[in-house]
């Protein structure tokens, strides 16, 4: 399909790639956001990825969205959709339920599982970092077994813990900081997603893969010197 270009602003173009969240969507996505940071499109800010769109913010002191946009399609029209960079496979562990993770029991009973066969099965997935967002770091992640999809929480938690695996309808992701949120808890990791220490703050990026390995309170209280 061809993309749909709207701005947004006089510094902001959002290019729309298609109406659904799927892999062939989100690596045309990829592809693109790959293409605006090589390109050297003069007053270029940034390119900004998300599920099924981009969005790119230039100075409009130094350009203009007609140019932007003219220049954002002369792209798209020899695209490769092939990966900027090779896949990252991020093993993460998780302590799943308890404390950690407050809501897998109610997860679990939806999907007629013991809390156990759900931890289990929402590890047995390779997920794709679809997107960054929400908070500095936090990936969307796809697509979690049907029998887990969950809707939002009613009510938002006001303080969800650092390293939080959640769900949300078909999605699961991992907050990086402490913040207020509605997803489903499930479990929480001693991984530290986000760190501004780091030569590169976000430890995955979109495109990547991840992969859950379970482990035990132990386990956690190991890695982190805190099982809380």
């Amino acid at each position: 399909m061809t993309p749909r270009m709207i701005q947004l602003s006089e510094s902001g173009v959002t290019v729309e790639f298609g109406d659904t969240i799927d892999l062939h969507t989100n690596e045309l996505v990829s592809a693109f956001t790959a293409a605006v940071d090589q390109a050297g499109i003069p007053g270029l800010i940034e390119v900004v990825p998300a599920y099924r769109s981009a969005t790119v913010y230039f100075d409009a002191l130094l350009t203009d969205a007609i140019t932007i946009m003219d220049n954002l399609r002369a792209l798209t029209v020899n695209m490769a959709v092939a990966p900027s960079r090779p896949s990252v496979t991020h093993t993460i562990p998780v302590w799943y339920g308890g404390t950690a993770g407050p809501d897998l029991a109610e997860v679990a009973a939806q999907a007629g599982l013991t809390p156990e066969d759900a931890a289990a099965l929402h590890a047995s997935v390779t997920y794709r970092v679809f997107m960054l967002g929400f908070s500095p770091g936090f990936p969307y992640l796809g697509t979690v077994p049907s029998p887990l999809a969950a809707p939002r929480l009613s009510t938002p938690r006001k303080q969800v813990a650092a390293g939080s695996v959640g769900i949300a309808g078909t999605q699961t992701g991992i907050y990086p900081q402490a913040s207020p949120g509605g997803w489903r808890i499930i479990g929480r990791t001693p991984v530290l997603l986000f760190s501004l220490h780091r030569p590169a703050p976000f430890l995955l990026a979109p495109g990547d893969l991840v992969r859950f390995v379970p482990i035990d309170e132990e386990e956690f209280a190991e890695l982190t010197g805190d099982p809380a």
